[in-house]
């Protein structure tokens, strides 16, 4: 199976000015298109040939886990981003209330492990096999699916997701972020 480039669900330009045309251009358009190019190469001719991006990044290591990974990571996050943001679904709003105090508090505790982690990496809303909601960090191209966590939300913390507009200011672009984020394909995500 060939993997491809997910198609946005907006245009390059439609996301500024918290996310700029350029950026999009670089991280989607050069970032992603080189995972998914270096994936089709690694995978020629292995087991993981005819796999799902699923089963590759559940199965694999090295160089072939990240590019599985990075490639469905980038995917889900580009996927979530809107540029008319819509309001949080009460369904949301009850399930983050119940599991972190109120949406509020949910927002605060993503925001605060998103700027303190260290290095490259992504900050995941999971929920477990219980319909419990929760915050994981990974490093690099870590994915929850290995840990058989289902993803809900996701925010890129590596440099190159925000350095064009924001340089070394990450708590600028974690708020930019709030601003983007797609609540009713979040809410559709949890059980």
């Amino acid at each position: 199976m060939k993997h491809s480039m997910p198609q946005l669900p907006y245009t390059m330009e439609a996301l500024a000015p918290y996310m700029s045309q350029e950026t999009l251009e670089y991280h989607y358009g050069k970032h992603l298109q080189t995972y998914v190019d270096n994936l089709n190469k690694l995978i020629a001719g292995t087991p993981f040939e005819n796999m799902t991006l699923e089963d590759i990044i559940r199965k694999a290591d090295g160089g072939i886990f990240n590019n599985a990974a990075q490639t469905w990571n980038h995917t889900f996050f580009f996927e979530t981003l809107t540029p008319r943001q819509t309001a949080m679904p009460d369904k949301l709003v009850q399930k983050l209330t119940e599991d972190f105090g109120s949406p509020e508090a949910f927002k605060q505790e993503f925001t605060q492990k998103a700027t303190t982690l260290f290095g490259s990496g992504w900050v995941w809303l999971t929920e477990d096999t219980q319909g419990k909601l929760s915050i994981q960090t990974e490093p690099n191209a870590g994915n929850p699916l290995t840990k058989g966590m289902k993803p809900i939300l996701v925010l890129d913390v590596w440099e190159h997701a925000y350095y064009i507009d924001y340089r070394n200011r990450r708590a600028a672009f974690i708020e930019a972020f709030w601003n983007l984020t797609d609540w009713e394909k979040v809410a559709l995500r949890i059980t």
